[in-house]
């Protein structure tokens, strides 16, 4: 009499046609380290996972795999750095992972930071009050008037002008953080 297979072992039977190569396994291993590390990136960033958290679950991995992690997570937490924020968190990330004291990188950047912020400022004020001389101009004025100057094409041009500069000095501090 014919022997009785669950459904399990027909799929297993069926699918050993479809084995993986070894180079197949490596893509999809690394695939899912990167899902892992971008995933510690958006829970870390977002405040849905704490440092020591994230820490504790890249020791739980293997050596190799650990290893990458962090080379990967440490990658986006510097392309992460930008203009408009503080990034306290994310450079106390970046300081965990490389294992030493950034403080000096950190001071650079907050400077770096509060100059662009200041500059930023002060074009805002300058364009706040051309645009509102424009309109006094064309008889409309008074207290409730607030010019956008962000939907002008001249605060565009500053404000990339802006960024342009101060983010050649990011870029240093970015490649400073990577060695």
């Amino acid at each position: 009499m014919g022997e009785i297979r669950s459904t399990l072992e027909l799929a297993m039977e069926r699918s050993k046609k479809f084995a993986l190569s070894d180079q197949e396994r490596k893509e999809l291993k690394q695939k899912e380290i990167s899902i892992k590390a971008t995933s510690f990136f958006h829970r870390y960033r977002d405040g849905h996972l704490s440092l020591n958290e994230v820490l504790k679950e890249i020791d739980k991995m293997e050596e190799k795999t650990a290893r990458t992690v962090k080379k990967l997570l440490l990658s986006q937490w510097i392309d992460a750095l930008c203009l408009d924020d503080n990034h306290e968190r994310t450079f106390k990330g970046i300081e965990a992972l490389k294992g030493q004291d950034l403080s000096e990188l950190w001071k650079k950047f907050r400077d770096l930071l509060s100059r662009y912020q200041g500059e930023k400022e002060q074009v805002k004020e300058k364009m706040t009050a051309q645009m509102a001389e424009a309109l006094k101009k064309k008889g409309i004025y008074g207290s409730a008037v607030e010019p956008n100057f962000e939907k002008s094409d001249l605060w565009g041009k500053e404000n990339e002008k802006l960024i342009r500069s101060y983010g050649e000095e990011l870029e240093r501090v970015k490649e400073e953080l990577r060695r």
